[in-house]
């Protein structure tokens, strides 16, 4: 066997290595460098799903980063549990050629559960007064102290919201080193997500991001240095490419203002109310799942969405199939932007009536994905010193509201979703091992084959 490092830096593009990024262009150069034909939906939790089982979302099942759970009448995104995922994934299938094989994940998603060896996660801890502590998850379970006495505490609050920063993948990436000098696995999955963050405020074309592509690089060419040393193979992918954007969607909005979607007041705040919605989306970035409750709604709705700027298709059940989407927890609709736009979960009228988790970082209670978690309220004159006095209040025990998140949908400048990028907007698959890469761009379902290739062909 040959052990191989298979970096995942999100957001990674043949535009963006050409830009302060000299050591991932070196190792494109010296390596192999190809366009890696991504999913529909191309985002965090389709992707790496496609990549660990070699299939595409209809059948392991993963159609987005969360989903309508349909016997709970509940939206869940960002779920971790290794069971959600259908398929044998790379280390299974590992482990039969070879049962001396061992494998370790590093932020890679639906990690727990799962059959490696070593796993580490995102985990915070959530107290009863409704605080939110910094912390992860290991198996073996000593292996979280190990690193936090080490590294520190893992950086939850720079790992997503406005305070996102190096901070969070430097961590990742130091604690696959310490996995890879104390543990010896043969395949190590490593997700290094700072890029996503800068590319989702500013777009992947403005001169902003150059401090961030520099962060990056130099975290993951360490880390490859590091994978060297000892003799690993080393794979560097992104699960898409980024795009500008201009124009979000309001699909809930639309659908509220055609009596489909309902809501229910909860002092003051609306709450999106299931159970009576004739349909609703949960918007994946540039991806929405429209759940239909009564079938004969659906050419109501697949026409009103059509008809609706911003939104590029609608794809009924049948029409999923050509994009590999096909699942039962997918929606009997899936609406799909415009190139240069995205959907909003908002389905509120008037700001003023927005539930109170809306103005917070709340990524299990907002019913679909938000990006404008990544920016601080403008509105906010000094947003330190307000950020200290609620963390203050916080620190005495007193219930308060981390309520720091604007609602402009239009201070997000890059999304993405679709899998039709442009080439220098196309996520990359990149190899130490250039005789194992095919000449022509990678397809997603391959990656696992090709990880198997980089372990056990010469």
């Amino acid at each position: 066997m040959h052990p191989t490092v298979v970096i995942n830096v999100v957001g990674l593009t043949p535009s963006l290595m050409g830009q302060h990024m000299p050591r991932l262009s070196r190792f494109a150069a010296e390596g192999a460098s190809r366009r890696l034909d991504t999913v529909t939906p191309a985002v965090t939790c389709a992707a790496q799903a496609t990549f660990v089982t070699g299939l595409a979302p209809r059948d392991h099942g993963i159609v987005g980063n969360g989903w309508l759970f349909r016997e709970l009448m509940e939206v869940w995104l960002w779920r971790q549990s290794n069971r959600l995922v259908a398929g044998e994934a790379i280390w299974e299938a590992a482990k039969k050629r070879d049962p001396s094989f061992t494998s370790a994940n590093l932020f890679w998603w639906y990690a727990m559960g799962a059959s490696t060896d070593v796993t580490v996660t995102p985990r915070p801890i959530y107290k009863a007064d409704g605080r939110k502590l910094p912390d992860c998850w290991s198996d073996p379970p000593d292996l979280r102290d190990e690193l936090q006495d080490k590294l520190g505490t893992f950086p939850l609050f720079q790992f997503w919201g406005p305070a996102t920063s190096i901070a969070s993948s430097r961590w990742i990436a130091d604690a696959a080193k310490h996995v890879l000098a104390t543990r010896d696995p043969t395949l190590t999955l490593v997700y290094l997500p700072h890029l996503d963050y800068a590319l989702q405020r500013f777009g992947p074309d403005d001169p902003a991001i150059a401090p961030d592509l520099a962060e990056i690089d130099a975290v993951s060419g360490d880390l490859i240095e590091a994978a060297n040393a000892l003799g690993r193979r080393v794979v560097v992918l992104s699960e898409y490419g980024i795009v500008p954007v201009r124009q979000p969607v309001h699909i809930n909005r639309a659908l509220r203002a055609a009596r489909l979607l309902s809501v229910r007041d909860e002092q003051g705040g609306e709450i999106l109310d299931i159970p009576r919605c004739r349909a609703f989306a949960v918007a994946d970035h540039q991806v929405a799942h429209v759940y239909v409750r009564d079938d004969r709604d659906i050419p109501t709705v697949r026409g009103l969405l059509a008809d609706l700027a911003g939104v590029d298709r609608v794809l009924e059940r049948a029409e999923q199939s050509a994009f590999g989407l096909d699942h039962e927890r997918s929606g009997e609709l899936v609406a799909i932007s415009a190139p240069d736009a995205w959907f909003t979960y908002y389905y509120w009228l008037d700001d003023a009536r927005a539930p109170d988790f809306a103005h917070t970082v709340e990524i299990h209670r907002k019913p679909g994905y938000d990006p404008v978690e990544l920016f601080l309220d403008p509105t906010i004159r000094f947003p330190k010193l307000s950020i200290g006095w609620r963390l203050f209040k916080k620190m005495l025990g007193l219930r308060t509201l981390m309520d720091v998140i604007p609602l402009d949908a239009t201070l997000v400048k890059g999304s993405h979703g679709r899998s039709d990028t442009p080439e220098h907007h196309s996520p990359v698959f990149l190899s130490s091992a250039p005789h194992l890469v095919p000449e022509e761009p990678v397809d997603a379902r391959d990656v696992k084959a090709l990880i198997l290739s980089h372990l056990f062909e010469a």
